[in-house]
């Protein structure tokens, strides 16, 4: 019997819960373990507090973030909320970002640059259930609200903030609360974002690569005098579909796809995700349209042979009449995927050369 995943929770819900807790404590000054929120489509979920310090001018706890079942780097993060507050002046709740918590700084994003990557959705949850909390305070106080995530920076290393424009840490992110087990949400979030990121930039053109030695050898063959701005990379990995669409409802002006031979087979051969387990399949495609064609027809029996495309690829010495087939059924297959974009079709050879572009 297939195991059922467990769903999670997003890096926005345990802040809000954190502020919940921390809220709690201030106002009723005692110890608190547990915060019970909602979440945005109305459902409660409850969340186990930690390192809970308090005084009467300031409160703190954490929640550790658990991921459920999808492979999420955040999972078992630290998220921190610190609530101070200054007594007998006008009331107002601010909410600012703090260790680990990245900053805003290039425009195209959800939050506006200079402001700590704290997303609309988790934004209001946290500043929503802290005015609730604390609208039983009758004097005049400010609040101020500090999210941050301790090893947050380190983290922000292995992801693609950076490039975003999201600097010294993570985004606090979720729009439901909850995060799906082996969702691919988050990569397509990120992929609407680097997109959005590079218009606002004021680029018109966007070059979708399947992977970092597709983008180092675009980057060298299309701007060998002076580097390209690394906004106009969108890295779309297996979601070659989800990123063409996207691309022509944003209205990119013209798109490259930057790919090694194995990706532009599986392109060709109609995969929106190009993850699928289907090698023996694509290869056998592969085989036919080459029997159809006299300058290919020798490379037959290779493609039929073969255990992978890359083979097919080292086999045939990087026969051009192979890869303009190739890559010509790759455009195709984009242009149906996403009609009326221009694409172009950029073939990156296991040596990291590009072996075509058209």
């Amino acid at each position: 019997m297939k195991k059922e995943l467990k769903y999670g929770y997003t890096t926005g819900a345990c802040a809000a819960a954190a502020a919940r807790g921390a809220a709690l404590m201030l106002r009723e000054q005692r110890i608190v373990d547990e915060a019970e929120i909602l979440l945005p489509g109305g459902k409660p979920a409850r969340f186990r507090l930690h390192g809970q310090s308090l005084s009467d001018r300031s409160s703190s706890c954490f929640v550790v973030k658990d991921a459920g079942d999808d492979p999420d780097i955040t999972n078992g993060a630290e998220i921190h909320a610190t609530i101070d507050v200054e007594y007998f002046v006008p009331h107002r709740i601010d909410l600012r970002g703090g260790t680990g918590v990245g900053l805003v700084t290039k425009p195209g994003l959800a939050v506006p640059v200079g402001e700590p990557a704290i997303n609309p959705v988790p934004r209001r949850m946290i500043l929503e259930t802290v005015k609730e909390v604390l609208a039983m305070r009758c004097m005049p106080a400010a609040f101020t609200i500090t999210i941050s995530i301790p090893n947050g920076a380190e983290l922000a290393k292995k992801t693609l903030n950076e490039r975003l424009g999201i600097i010294g840490g993570l985004s606090i992110l979720g729009t439901t609360g909850v995060v799906k087990p082996i969702s691919t949400k988050a990569w397509t979030d990120t992929i609407d974002c680097s997109i959005d990121v590079a218009l606002a930039s004021g680029a018109e053109n966007v070059i979708l690569s399947a992977g970092r030695t597709s983008e180092m050898a675009a980057q060298k063959f299309l701007g060998p005098g002076e580097p390209l701005p690394e906004e106009i990379f969108v890295m779309m990995g297996d979601h070659v579909g989800y990123a063409l669409c996207s691309c022509k409802a944003k209205e990119v002006a013209k798109v490259v796809i930057a790919a090694q031979f194995a990706k532009l087979l599986k392109i060709a051969c109609g995969h929106e995700q190009t993850h699928v387990s289907s090698s023996g399949l694509d290869l056998q495609a592969l085989a036919n349209w080459c029997s159809r064609e006299p300058r290919t027809s020798y490379l037959e029996p290779v493609a039929r042979q073969a255990n992978t495309a890359r083979q097919v690829l080292q086999d045939s010495g990087n026969d051009p009449e192979l890869i303009r087939l190739v890559c010509g059924r790759a455009k195709e297959s984009a242009l149906r995927m996403a009609p009326g974009l221009a694409i172009t079709v950029m073939l990156v050879g296991y040596d990291s050369e590009v072996l075509f572009c058209g």
